[in-house]
C-alpha cells in the first residue's frame, strides 16, 4: 500500500504502549530473532485495542525494527487479525464444506437477519461483528460458530438465542 510506504517515512517514533511493548518484549523470548514477534505483536496490539490500524502497522513495524509492508503483509494474511474496527464481540460462522453441509446457510441466514446484518457488518449498537471463517476445525460436530475465543457446535436457532443474550 503506497500509504504505507510513504507514512512510514514520516513517522519517526513508537507509539505502543509501555505495557504493549513489554508484552511483546516477553513473546520474543521463545523465538530467535525479534520480526519473528511480528505476528504475537499484531495480536497484543488488536487485544488492547480492538483492531489493528494503520497507525498500529506502522507503531509495531517501528518497534520490530521491520518494514511496514512486511507487518502489513503479515497483518492482511490472517484473517483474525482485524484491519476495521469490529464490534464487542465478533462472530466467527464457519463456512467449511462440513458446516455448509450440517445447514450453516440457514444459521447465518437467522442470526443476520436477528443481528440486522451481513457478512463484515457490525451492528448500530457496536455489540456484534459478523464474519465468515474458512474452517473451525470441529468438522464433527457442524455447524460451529465462534464468539470471540468461544467456539459453539451443533448450532441450532435456540442455542444462537441463548449466545445472543450471552454475549449482551
Amino acid at each position: 500500500m503506497c500509504w504505507l510506504i510513504l507514512t512510514d517515512k514520516l513517522k519517526l517514533e513508537t507509539m505502543l504502549t509501555d505495557h504493549e511493548k513489554e508484552e511483546i518484549l516477553e513473546e520474543s523470548k521463545a523465538y530467535p530473532y525479534l520480526k519473528a514477534v511480528c505476528v504475537d505483536a499484531l495480536k497484543i496490539v488488536q487485544q488492547h485495542r480492538g483492531w489493528v490500524s494503520n497507525d498500529s502497522i506502522l507503531d509495531i513495524a517501528g518497534f520490530l525494527q521491520m518494514s511496514v509492508h512486511e507487518v502489513d503483509s503479515v497483518a492482511t494474511f490472517y484473517s483474525r487479525i482485524y484491519r476495521q474496527p469490529v464490534g464487542r464481540h465478533v462472530i466467527l460462522i464457519c463456512d467449511s464444506m462440513s458446516c455448509m453441509i450440517m445447514g450453516y446457510e440457514k444459521l447465518y441466514d437467522y442470526i443476520s437477519e436477528k443481528l440486522g446484518i451481513h457478512f463484515g457488518g457490525t451492528t448500530t449498537d457496536g455489540r456484534f461483528t459478523l464474519l465468515p471463517i474458512s474452517c473451525l476445525g470441529d468438522c464433527h460436530k457442524a455447524p460451529s460458530m465462534m464468539i470471540n475465543n468461544e467456539l459453539f457446535s451443533l448450532l441450532t436457532k435456540e442455542l444462537i438465542d441463548e449466545l445472543l443474550i450471552k454475549y449482551e
